[in-house]
């Protein structure tokens, strides 16, 4: 691939997966170049990138979003075409002008995007894991009729795909010789409390991550291990694996970032300081490898490196995500659905963080999960459990 230079589009450009991208490539002007970007509605965030990376066109997902930034382009005296909305954001993904997508756009509303980037046959950077979550056999359906290479930006999966055997990656992987796959999960900022002190967490604690620095809702997911349980299902569209053997391990210092056991008793593990630069880094250049500008790993320094496995009574989330997985059709999108739904009520202290697995359980409980056959059929259940989990917040939410 790295015979030449080649164009870039990064879809959420302004979250923090975005500005870790954005780090890689300018380090690396001989070999990509920004060819478009695409946010929610961060103006600031979005001008700084073009005045430094200069792309040819931006898209801004909320509209009035769109039309400041064209004011304040054209008062910097730059040229960059500026679209707005969800066609926007498909319209760059599936732009010939860019070989490399990087789809980091948080939730459900980096599905259709996805998508687009997939069908347009191009080599797609996913760290939008809920677009797997809630349409993992239609978009791994597309990504093999269109050819495109899809590799996974999360850390976790990130490392399993290096330590899997090398292959084709728009080909399904064989199993043979593979025992399970090990995600490793921090178990985030609650992992010692007591499970009573749980009842009054606050947004700042569940944000404040150990090891990572990462988005708000991504951060309470990690302290809940919803995302964990996402990465779970991501997993088994990813890499055609069992659900059974897909298994989480609790592992406090984030040096380790997931593992291959195989049948011959090998365990093969990536290690690497947590710094998304080192995932980001891989796919782009894969199957070549550059700087990242992460430091060396000095095993030296590390005190000890303990795994242990997943509390699903501190941590139900995660046994909602592998029940909704094996329920199949279209309960991971009213998983992921509700999810959403929930984490934004708790940021907004409209409701306590142990109430956030309480409102996922009745609403896979409530709903019917129907197929997930179609686009329409995925959009209609993620439209489902944000229904519900609206109504259970408006009945039982309270202010914390």
């Amino acid at each position: 691939m790295q015979s030449s230079r080649h164009g870039v589009c990064v879809l959420g450009a302004t979250g923090s997966i975005g500005q870790s991208t954005l780090d890689v490539l300018r380090r690396h002007p001989e070999r990509w170049w920004v060819e478009s970007l695409g946010a929610n509605q961060d103006v600031e965030g979005m001008l700084a990138a073009c005045m430094e990376f200069m792309p040819r066109v931006v898209t801004m997902a909320d509209e009035q979003a769109a039309m400041r930034l064209k004011v304040a382009l054209k008062a910097a005296g730059l040229l960059t075409e500026v679209l707005s909305g969800e066609e926007g954001m498909e319209t760059i993904a599936a732009d010939a002008a860019s070989a490399v997508v990087v789809a980091a756009i948080v939730g459900a509303a980096g599905l259709r995007s996805s998508l687009a980037a997939v069908r347009a046959g191009k080599r797609v950077l996913l760290a939008n894991k809920e677009a797997l979550v809630m349409s993992g056999a239609l978009f791994m359906a597309e990504v093999a009729a269109h050819g495109a290479t899809l590799i996974p930006l999360d850390s976790e999966h990130n490392a399993l795909f290096q330590c899997l055997p090398a292959i084709d990656v728009r080909t399904p992987r064989s199993l043979a010789g593979i025992d399970s796959l090990l995600l490793t999960a921090s178990g985030g900022p609650f992992l010692d409390w007591p499970l009573d002190r749980l009842l009054t967490v606050t947004p700042e604690q569940a944000c404040a991550h150990p090891n990572w620095s990462m988005g708000k809702k991504i951060s309470v997911d990690s302290a809940s291990l919803m995302n964990k349980g996402l990465e779970v299902i991501e997993a088994f569209w990813l890499f055609s694996m069992p659900l059974e053997r897909i298994k989480v391990v609790v592992h406090p210092q984030s040096i380790v970032h997931s593992m291959v056991a195989y049948a011959d008793g090998s365990v093969l593990a990536q290690l690497g300081l947590p710094d998304m630069r080192t995932p980001i880094a891989h796919a782009l250049a894969w199957p070549e490898r550059v700087p990242s500008g992460v430091a060396a790993l000095d095993l030296t320094q590390m005190s000890q490196l303990t795994f242990v496995p997943p509390d699903m009574q501190r941590f139900p989330c995660l046994r909602l995500a592998y029940d909704a997985l094996r329920q199949g059709g279209g309960a991971p999108a009213l998983l992921n659905a509700a999810n959403e739904v929930a984490v934004d009520a708790f940021l907004q202290r409209h409701m306590g963080f142990m109430q956030i697995p309480a409102l996922i359980e009745s609403v896979l409980d409530r709903a019917a999960s129907g197929c997930a056959q179609t686009l329409d059929d995925v959009f209609a259940a993620d439209a489902q459990g944000r229904a519900l989990a609206n109504e259970w917040i408006h009945k039982r939410g309270v202010v914390v």
